[in-house]
């Protein structure tokens, strides 16, 4: 029998058979490739990582999301990791963590990590926070790379399910949520990232003064898609789009969505991030 890895709950081998014995059910999951696993890393690791964790929006250099569509915070870069959650994060964008990440989603191109943890990093959503439904951005701004895979760690234990902050899958048509997943301590979900992944934790977090939701998120690359995972319009998109929910959200909120998401095609940053405090005023 392997040694297991000192991160995980299997040896090196193992996960990377692992990946690809779960492949069929990651690509068949409605409504878009996906899967999440419990217990997949070593919980003693992850409590040292959660016991260094800082609390976001403490430093001029964290990055707080305030307007309609998110209320949250997260990390720039790895200047505000502990060592343990460096050298965690270092791992989750290795070789074998890689191998193992091919062999789950079947993509074909070769998956390409991302050391700039754009976008990525360390997530906290306080009470009241929230982050609505939204397809993430399709090219990284920097390398251009085209975006392939989300996977993102959960750290809350003890966590209660009245207390929301479920990670929601929804139709593309924005009619319905298919899957919820709870954030639970060492559940590890991951989807593929397409023009029609939409998913969010769209309803305000409803947890004590003295916890919040907290995640680590990683996002993963190749140098170029298939054609069909992406409309005319999305390719090479390095901005977020946001959609409100049928039934759910308000008119008023979808009228904001399609300013902003024609704002992002159209204009500078600069011009959209003025349009989205605007808004939140």
């Amino acid at each position: 029998m392997m040694e297991k890895h000192p991160f995980l709950n299997y040896s090196i081998d193992d996960l990377i058979a692992f990946g690809r014995e779960q492949s069929s059910a990651y690509k068949s999951n409605p409504p878009f490739p996906n899967i999440y696993f419990d217990n997949f890393f070593n919980a003693d690791y992850l409590r040292e990582i959660v016991a260094e964790l800082p609390d976001l929006g403490g430093d001029k250099k964290d990055i707080h999301y305030a307007n309609p569509n998110e209320i949250k915070y997260a990390s720039k870069g790895e200047g505000r990791f502990g060592p343990k959650t460096r050298e965690f994060m270092h791992f989750l964008n290795s070789q074998p963590f890689l191998e193992f990440l091919q062999e789950l989603s079947g993509i074909e191109e070769t998956l390409i990590p991302d050391p700039y943890f754009e976008g990525g990093g360390m997530h906290q959503i306080k009470p009241g926070g929230f982050l609505k439904v939204h397809v993430d951005f399709h090219s990284h701004k920097m390398t251009h790379l085209a975006r392939r895979l989300n996977v993102l760690v959960y750290l809350n234990e003890n966590w209660d399910e009245e207390w929301g902050g479920h990670f929601e899958l929804w139709e593309k048509d924005m009619s319905k949520c298919v899957t919820k997943i709870l954030p639970v301590f060492n559940r590890m979900a991951m989807f593929s990232t397409t023009g029609n992944s939409w998913h969010g934790h769209p309803d305000p977090l409803n947890c004590p003064p003295d916890r919040s939701r907290r995640s680590l998120a990683l996002y993963y690359y190749t140098n170029g898609r298939p054609k069909d995972e992406l409309s005319e319009d999305q390719a090479g998109r390095i901005t977020t789009t946001f959609a409100a929910r049928k039934g759910q959200d308000s008119a008023e909120m979808s009228r904001f969505n399609t300013l902003v998401n024609l704002a992002n095609d159209w204009l500078p940053p600069a011009v959209v991030r003025t349009i989205k405090k605007f808004r939140n005023k």
